[in-house]
This record gives structure tokens, sequence and C-alpha cells, in this order.
């Protein structure tokens, strides 16, 4: 494990862990996406959730390094899966959103598979 790959998964998780709080507290700027692109209300408990789990394995991988993998896959899948949400409610210009979430997740599983 490379200092490089510690900051980078401890920043990752941190990015993640605001984006589940910010589901959690309803932030207008994560609320009005959701409706506009047709996220179900009774789901944004469960992106909460799985978001917040997943920043919660990212750290307990630093000492678990199986589940910081498992968690880095799950939340570039979650984020994919938004990335493909936000096409297909055709609003292109918001499509970079979920790629600045998707982006240090998937540098922390790769730094961690170098180290």
């Amino acid at each position: 494990m490379t200092i490089a790959h510690i900051i980078v998964t401890i920043a990752a998780a941190l990015w993640v862990g605001f984006s589940a709080y910010s589901i959690f507290t309803k932030a207008a700027f994560v609320v009005e996406p959701l409706q506009s692109y047709g996220v179900p209300q009774s789901w944004w408990p469960w992106l909460g959730l799985a978001k917040a789990a997943g920043a919660i394995g990212l750290i307990v991988g630093l000492f678990i390094p199986f589940i910081g993998v498992a968690a880095a896959i799950g939340i570039i899948l979650y984020f994919l899966g938004a990335i493909v949400t936000v096409l297909r409610a055709r609003s292109y210009a918001t499509v970079l959103y979920p790629v600045l979430y998707l982006v240090p997740a998937a540098a922390a599983l790769i730094l961690g598979a170098l180290a």
C-alpha cells in the first residue's frame, strides 16, 4: 500500500460519503436532478445507503483489502448506472457529475491493485 493509494482512497471515500449525505438530507442539487431523471423517490434512501456502504467499504479496505476492492467495484458500477440514467434522461449537460464520483473510486481500485 502506497501513500498515494491511501490518500486517493480516503478522498474517494469522503467524496462518495458526501454524495450519500447529500441524498439523505435531500439537498436540492441532488433531489432536483433525480426528479428530472425520473428516479422514484422511494429509491433515494437505498441509493444513499449504497453510497454510504461504498464509502465505508473503501475505508475498511485500507485494512482488509478485499472489502476495499468490492467497495470500489460497487461504487464504479453504481456510478456507471448513474451515467446510464443521466444519458437515458438526455441530460447531457450533467453527465459529468457521476463521472466525477466514478473516477476517484476507479483510481483507488487501480492504485490498490498496483500496490
